[in-house]
């Protein structure tokens, strides 16, 4: 669900980062004024690269699921190899 919802937020930044894009595009190509163009463009960018490395409070609680997650499962994984190896270890000295 977590994919949906970036989506979504991806999406509502390029609202407002796409007009400033292209505004910026204009005033750089079309009218010449480097400045404003220049100044634009670096707005867009920061809007779409903020929205994507920023961590909010909301995302808090998701990270913090993930790490136990991934530690439970690594935790379950090294379990289950060593269960494996000792079943190997005693089908050999049964022989």
């Amino acid at each position: 669900m977590a994919g949906i919802i970036d989506t979504i937020k991806l999406a509502g930044v390029l609202v407002l980062a796409l007009p400033a894009a292209l505004a910026g595009l204009e005033f750089l190509l079309v009218r010449g004024e480097t400045t404003v163009g220049a100044i634009l463009l670096g707005l867009a960018v920061a809007l779409i690269v903020i929205e994507q490395r920023l961590t909010t409070p909301s995302d808090l609680p998701g990270l913090a699921v993930k790490r136990v997650v991934g530690t439970v499962a690594s935790d379950s994984e090294s379990d289950s190899d060593a269960d494996d190896e000792t079943a190997t270890v005693r089908a050999d000295d049964d022989r």
